[in-house]
């Protein structure tokens, strides 16, 4: 069915506004994807906050052209789904990494990330990145480190006098 004049400026109106939020985004050909599995992708894109769109390319392209994902513009050809993460950088590789271990007809194509065009072997370097609560959880450790290993030692100091003085009382009742 085709789109009338309105219904596109509509359309590229919606994918320009989900571009300028989002913080990365996951281009992939869908192709034999059954509609079920669609709907599930949607189904746990919704749960990570991810938004999910199936858009014609010559509208997607007018949809990025002023965003950070222009550079999308070069892989947006054939039939393809745009996964656009809003929060966390990796929400989107995540998704379409875990995605598509059960469903091998979903084919990431290509990645963006701050302007910047990744190809689909950098899909697990994406994913792999901490999330917002991972990565201050991070940071606490990392600065917690140093009082740790100190207050270790300071036990173990002590330790190792009630161990000395406790051999030394065994070895004063032998004699």
């Amino acid at each position: 069915m085709a789109l009338k004049l309105e219904q596109k400026k509509a359309v590229v109106a919606e994918v320009k506004a989900m571009a300028s939020e989002a913080v990365s985004a996951v281009v992939a050909d869908y192709r034999g994807l059954t509609m079920s599995a669609l709907t599930e992708l949607r189904c746990k894109a919704r749960d990570v906050n991810v938004k999910v769109r199936v858009v014609r390319n010559t509208l997607a392209k007018r949809a990025i052209q002023e965003t950070g994902f222009a550079c999308l513009d070069s892989v947006l050809s054939g039939p393809v789904i745009l996964l656009f993460a809003m929060d966390h950088p990796g929400a989107a590789a995540r998704l379409a990494k875990e995605f598509t271990k059960k469903h091998n007809k979903l084919d990431v194509t290509a990645l963006a990330f701050e302007g910047n065009l990744m190809s689909a072997d950098q899909l697990a370097m994406l994913a792999s990145l901490p999330t917002y609560e991972e990565g201050i959880s991070l940071l606490m450790a990392m600065m917690m480190a140093p009082l740790t290993q100190t207050a270790r030692c300071m036990s173990e100091t002590v330790g190792k006098l009630v161990r000395v003085t406790d051999a030394v009382a065994k070895q004063q009742d032998a004699a």
